[in-house]
């Protein structure tokens, strides 16, 4: 109860501070001269979003940059030797290969499947496709720990002999086999796979949601027109309705690719990045906390937020393209 409070607390708080700081802003705007109320009003709003952001934003990544210079304890310069040191490591190669591995995996396949179940499920009626949507959606709602944690059971392995309650191993071993201690099945990044089919379990519903919407939004009549040119529903799909959904398509890639540069909490609670699952944001958090480097930290920051400066940048202009078409 008090947590609850706590919280109805901070919303009120928060929103009611903000509706009262804007409220006296724009009194003091309306006090000025008709001429210098028009040019300060506009400012008067933008400026305290533009503070937090300042505050909160940028101030931490100029201080991130200029940290990831210093040694462990901040104290002196090193220059590049934290970049070096992790480059060099045979460990932090393991960890961009694994995160490498989740880009080219993860975006492709919740894509991929997305678009796949947002199309099937438009043709199994009205009632079908609502149950088959929110059935798929459903994981969406689940925080990062908590289906770590479910998927923890799933992969469960107890010792031969003994009850085995993950489902995996249940099914493996009615099938006469040992169970397999799963996540620590590294050979050919076997457990990096299974950690990423959590990942796909929980996005593809945002995807599925996306590309309906922009399934749905494909005109009626280009369809019949391709159906009466003698068009199968293949060619139909390919040739007709992906080149029409292509902006949203790429939308959803670029957002799950951000996502799983930034994915960490269903590693950290399944895998902490043992057996070869370790991915550059639990590096970053070990580096951080456990081993107390705060330069190795920051530059891992700083060569995190270099990679994904490409992908906001293509994404902001294929924007900015998509609008100037319209």
């Amino acid at each position: 109860m008090i947590r609850v409070i706590n919280a109805l607390l901070a919303i009120i708080g928060g929103v009611g501070g903000a509706l009262l700081l804007y409220w006296i802003l724009n009194k003091l705007a309306e006090m000025l001269p008709q001429k210098w109320e028009e040019r300060v009003k506009p400012w008067v709003f933008i400026l305290p979003a533009l503070a937090a952001i300042s505050l909160f934003l940028i101030y931490p990544a100029v201080r991130t940059i200029v940290l990831s210079f210093a040694n462990s304890t901040s104290t002196a310069w090193v220059g590049l030797e934290n970049y070096t040191d992790l480059l060099g490591s045979r460990d932090f190669q393991i960890t961009l290969g694994n995160t490498l591995l989740w880009i080219a995996v993860v975006p492709a396949v919740v894509v991929a499947l997305g678009l796949g179940v947002a199309v099937l499920a438009d043709r199994l009626g009205a009632q079908g496709e609502k149950l088959t949507k929110s059935t798929i959606f459903l994981p969406m709602a689940i925080s990062g720990v908590g289906a770590a944690t479910i998927w923890r059971f799933v992969y469960e392995a107890r010792p031969a002999g003994e009850p085995q309650i993950g489902i995996q191993n249940a099914v493996w071993t009615a099938l006469g086999f040992d169970p397999v201690a799963w996540l620590t099945v590294d050979t050919l990044r076997f457990n990096s796979f299974l950690l990423m089919i959590v990942v796909i379990w929980a996005q593809v519903g945002f995807s599925m949601v996306l590309l309906s919407a922009a399934v749905k939004g494909v005109p009626v009549d280009t369809l019949e027109a391709a159906r009466i040119d003698g068009a199968n529903e293949r060619q139909i799909f390919f040739r007709v309705t992906v080149p029409q959904i292509w902006g949203t398509v790429i939308t959803v890639f670029i957002t799950v690719l951000i996502t799983v540069l930034k994915a960490f909490d269903i590693v950290f609670v399944m895998t902490n990045g043992n057996f070869n699952t370790d991915i550059i944001a639990v590096r970053f958090f070990n580096e951080l906390f456990r081993n107390g480097d705060n330069g190795r930290a920051a530059a891992i920051v700083v060569m995190l937020m270099i990679a994904v400066i490409p992908v906001v940048a293509y994404q902001v202009r294929h924007f900015r393209a998509e609008e100037a078409a319209r």
